[in-house]
This record gives structure tokens, sequence and C-alpha cells, in this order.
């Protein structure tokens, strides 16, 4: 289908990216399985578990739509530990060894590209953070530095007026930096963190001089769950996140999960924007594979198949160093 853009249109669809509006600003990358990666929205989150980690996460919204929105992320993180267990000094027979709690640094990064109509992002991020043990609790802040493209792809438009001044007088490309924090609260029945993210509110210089003060977002994420352990090796875990800024409404999702023997596990969750989620997942050896599919309650849905999303992920690390109750899966 050939797309027609009058340059009015075409200030439209980055208006809608980067200015506020009534509705939720999507100018992040939405997640259905952030709980399964908690890193991406949090980066206190890096290195809480003790295992240094890799995923990969691919999201296709509204699929059946030309141009839809595309999330592919890769990720890393890992924990600098100073030693992976220690010994207690008991009979040979009988000498259980414990976690160390030597090793309070983290450390992680993941690049990303979204791609959302005309509008494609593609980016790095790099995130430090520190941990602090109190009895059975770990308090954990974590601060990463982002820069990121931002190019308007006019590939596939049409103008009507070929000399269009937005896209042939100016700059396509901008290039943007941000930084993001977070703290993260654990213990083995609940979790609570708070984050936020785009803190310079960075500045977009895209078009005529009439359009060029939007501006990045400062997004806040609040997370917490609880997880109730049962016999025969299940686990329920009901978890909320809320996401908001000061220009648009808040949105919050409401999950439940259930895990087996922490090799299987699926769940429900309820979007406020107006969409209903089901996922997903198992675990093979060091490696974890989860799919979620998201359900539009709008008369989207009239025209979408649905958002679609995969997310691989692969550990390393000896157990022992493993914080077992923390970011499970």
């Amino acid at each position: 289908m050939i797309k027609t853009f009058h340059i009015n249109k075409v200030i439209l669809l980055v208006i809608l990216f980067a200015a506020p509006f009534t509705s939720f600003s999507q100018q992040l990358p939405l997640y259905s399985q952030y709980m399964m990666n908690s890193f991406l929205l949090n980066p206190a989150v890096a290195g809480n578990d003790g295992l240094t980690s890799f995923s990969l996460t691919a999201r296709e919204q509204w699929l059946g739509f030309e141009n839809s929105p595309r999330t592919v992320a890769i990720s890393g993180q890992s924990r600098i530990l100073k030693s992976s267990q220690i010994s207690r000094r008991r009979p040979v027979r009988r000498r259980p060894t414990l976690m160390s709690r030597d090793g309070n640094v983290g450390l992680g990064g993941y690049v990303f590209n979204d791609r959302n109509g005309m509008i494609d992002r593609t980016g790095i991020q790099g995130t430090y953070s520190y941990h602090i043990w109190m009895n059975q609790n770990q308090l954990s802040f974590g601060v990463s530095l982002t820069a990121f493209q931002l190019k308007l792809d006019e590939r596939n438009s049409v103008l009507h007026n070929e000399n269009d001044p937005l896209l042939n007088g100016s700059k396509n490309t901008l290039f943007v930096p941000d930084a993001n924090m977070g703290v993260y609260f654990s213990n083995p029945n609940y979790y609570v963190g708070l984050s936020s993210a785009q803190l310079l509110q960075s500045a977009l210089k895209f078009g005529s001089d009439g359009y060029k003060d939007f501006k990045m977002l400062r997004h806040y994420y609040l997370m917490a769950g609880y997880g109730f352990f049962l016999d025969n090796g299940l686990t329920i875990e009901p978890s909320v996140m809320v996401q908001a800024t000061f220009e648009s409404q808040v949105q919050a999702d409401v999950n439940m999960r259930m895990y087996y023997r922490d090799d299987y596990w699926g769940g429900i969750s309820y979007r406020t924007s107006g969409a209903l989620i089901m996922m997903g997942g198992v675990k093979v050896d060091r490696y974890y594979f989860g799919y979620a599919f998201d359900y539009s309650l709008s008369s989207i849905r009239k025209h979408s198949f649905g958002s679609h999303e995969i997310m691989a992920s692969v550990k390393f690390g000896d157990s022992a160093r493993r914080y077992r109750w923390l970011n499970r899966y």
C-alpha cells in the first residue's frame, strides 16, 4: 500500500512520538515480559542474582499493520564477586556452602532498536549497580548512561511536495544522550523497584524552526511482586508495574504468574491501556525461553492480529553464587 504524507502528517508523527498528549506516550520500548528481565526497566537489577546472563527480547506490536512498532533488545549483566562461595567449619560429611556476600558491584549493558512508523531509534546503554546486604534483604542502586540515534525514515513515504522543508531542508538524524537510574529492594518473599528513564529530557531539534522544541519525556516505573511458595514445587506470584510521566496518564500492568519447579511458568496480565496478555515459558538446562501474546481490548483489534513477544536467555556461573530467590526464572 502506498503511503502519502503531507507536511502536517509528517509533523504529526513526530509530535505523537516526542510530545505529551492525553494517552500514554510510547517514547520508550514496550515489553510484556519485563518481569523476566527487569534490568531493561531498572538499572539497579544489573547483577542482582549473582550470575552472568545474556538475554534477547524481540517484540512486534499490532501485527497486521504496515510499519507497526517493532523492538529488538540484546542485554547482558553480571555481578563482580570476590568469591563465589564460603564454607563453614563443620565435619567433612556435612559441610554446607553459603553464598558469599563479597562483591557489591554489578555491571550491565544492552543495545536496542525500536521502530515506530517513520521513527527509527537505535541505541546503547551501559550500567553500574551497587548491592548492599541487610540480613536476608538486598538493597540495590543503579545508574545508566545511554545514547541513541533517532532517525526519520522516509523510504516508505511519498510527499505531495518533493521540496518539503521538514525532510529536505533539515537533518533527518539526531544523536541523543541521556541517563537512567533506579533502586531495587528484594528479600525471599517480595521485591519492590523504582526507576526513572530519560532523566535529561533531551530536546529534539527535528524539522523547521516552528517544530524543534519537542523533548524526550522523563518516565517513571514502579514494580512490585510477592511470591507464595506452595507444595509440590508450585509458586504463585502476583505483581504489578506502573509507568507514568508527568505529562500523560498513568498506565499499569497487573500480573499473575505460576511457576512449577522453576522449569515451567505461565501467567496472565491486564494492561490498563486496554490489553490482555498471556505468557508462558520453559527452562532447559541454563537456557530460558518465553513467549507473550497481547490481545487488544480496544477497537484496534479489528485490524490487528495482536502483539507478539519472544524472550530467550542464558545464564552462566556456579549455582552456589546465585541468590535463587532474586529475579526468579
